[in-house]
């Protein structure tokens, strides 16, 4: 009866090991750099025109385009909205129903392994945007010379997803096939980046 006894006990024990190490493996294990390309972020007006439109909206978990409320960020031509924080107050907003912030970080993809301070993070709010809208203070660089838009190098956005994961960011490309040196024939309001999401609830990437 003792050996039987200490037989269960130890099987058991195996099982609980193995699971925290089944638990601890999963929690570590080494995050993949995905890239999606030709994320589509069309817009109305412009111009001098109202700006309109329907945003794309994206999901870091899904690695995906997505149409209902679990959406982390959502573009229209080079605007930037984040599932968080309350009404802009533009024309075709989204419903904002999560927690999501962003956090802009200088440096490399790679080299983000931190999530930052909690006080680094900015949401939406009444004509106040997380990620700013405009050349040189947000995203991208725009050159009115030959009207190219060139995301800015080494610009990583940290971003606290609708559910309060984390995922960090960095666009490489406005133009459809992301060319290397877009010009007058390249097809504009195409995203095309690369990021991490961090499904576990880790401070580090």
């Amino acid at each position: 009866m003792k050996t039987n006894f200490l037989k269960l006990s130890m099987i058991a024990l195996a099982i609980v090991v193995s699971s925290c190490s089944n638990d601890d493996s999963n929690a570590n294990t080494a995050l993949e750099t995905e890239t999606f390309s030709n994320l589509f972020a069309p817009q109305t007006g412009g111009q001098g025109q109202p700006v309109g439109g329907a945003f794309t909206k994206f999901s870091f978990s899904e690695n995906a385009v997505v149409t209902n409320d679990n959406w982390d960020i959502a573009f229209r031509g080079t605007t930037i909205i984040v599932n968080g924080g309350t009404q802009i107050g533009i024309t075709d907003e989204p419903t904002r129903t999560g927690v999501g912030a962003v956090s802009m970080v200088t440096g490399t993809l790679a080299g983000v392994t931190l999530i930052p301070a909690a006080s680094t993070f900015a949401q939406d709010g009444n004509a106040t945007y997380a990620i700013p809208t405009g050349s040189g203070n947000g995203w991208y660089d725009y050159n009115p010379s030959n009207n190219i838009i060139s995301p800015i190098a080494g610009k990583i956005f940290v971003v606290k997803t609708h559910d309060g994961k984390y995922a960090k960011f960095e666009i490489l490309s406005y133009y459809q096939n992301a060319p290397s040196n877009p010009d007058a024939t390249s097809v504009g309001r195409y995203f095309t980046f690369n990021f991490v999401y961090q499904p576990n609830s880790l401070t580090t990437f």
